[in-house]
């Protein structure tokens, strides 16, 4: 083994440590995530000498909801996607129309250039909730679904118990609502589009109306994403110093059998000028 194949493989040791310590210095630092909205609890406990300050974060409740082809959906259907989720009602004259396009529009964009290759987005749902449940039926979602060319494998429209309908606005979401008791169609609801995360916690409210909002929204949905999951431990968590450890040690052996066989080397050509 010569100089220069031990330095080879030196630098191919080295090469996965440093390509590992700069991404995830990227991930970690040079990109910022969408805040999270809402807690429920802040505790604080003392480690290693140190304030360490602990946040529950508010975790949206189950709901069982009919979709727009009849199907009984909730959250453990959805999985561990990113959800995007809004407010509407079929008869509504004036917001729901436009907010409907612009997410299908937001749907469309993300399916073409986010995932190339897949032909629907798998990590991403998007979700409508009728504030008027009692006229909005599994059949009327369909009509309102086919107008606007909806796609069922990711886009549900919902509708289901009034109160909980309303309590997942108001009192969870914390969004305003003002039911109108019968007053036709021009009651008062919200244009939010909500981004809420793996679990389920809010990241984000979006003027769905506002393009540029809607943009900001789509780049947010691929972060999320992308975000790594706090509850798994990264590969290298609390390994990394052991693998220095391993990699000096490596260093050093390398080092040694050079010198040995350099020594070797030095040794035969010697004895052959004898």
């Amino acid at each position: 083994m010569n100089k220069t194949a031990v330095l080879g493989l030196m630098v191919a040791l080295l090469l996965p440590i440093i390509g590992y310590l700069i991404i995830d210095g990227l991930t970690s630092h040079a990109v910022v995530m969408p805040r999270h909205y809402i807690y429920d609890s802040v505790t604080t406990r003392t480690v290693d000498g140190k304030q360490v300050t602990d946040t529950a974060w508010h975790r949206l409740p189950d709901f069982n909801f009919k979709n727009q082809l009849g199907q009984r959906v909730g959250w453990e259907d959805i999985g561990a996607k990113v959800t995007v989720a809004n407010f509407f009602f079929t008869r509504c004259p004036t917001i729901c129309p436009q907010l409907m396009i612009n997410t299908k529009q937001l749907q469309d964009g993300i399916k073409s250039s986010e995932k190339t290759g897949n032909r629907f987005p798998d990590f991403i749902q998007f979700l409508s909730f009728s504030v008027d449940p009692e006229r909005d039926s599994v059949p009327q979602l369909k009509k309102w679904a086919d107008r606007f060319q909806i796609n069922p494998e990711n886009w549900w429209l919902l509708t289901g118990d009034k109160k909980e309908i309303y309590d997942l606005s108001i009192e969870n979401m914390k969004l305003g609502l003002v039911d109108g008791e019968g007053i036709d169609t021009g009651f008062f609801h919200t244009d939010y589009m909500v981004l809420i995360d793996r679990n389920r916690n809010i990241r984000g409210y979006y003027h769905g109306l506002d393009t540029v909002a809607v943009a900001q929204l789509s780049r947010d949905i691929i972060l999320l994403a992308l975000e790594k999951d706090p509850q798994r431990k990264k590969f290298f968590e609390g390994k990394f110093q052991m693998f220095a450890v391993l990699f000096l040690l490596t260093l050093a052996g390398l080092a040694a059998l050079f010198l040995i066989l350099k020594k070797e080397k030095k040794s035969h050509g010697i004895t052959g000028k004898k």
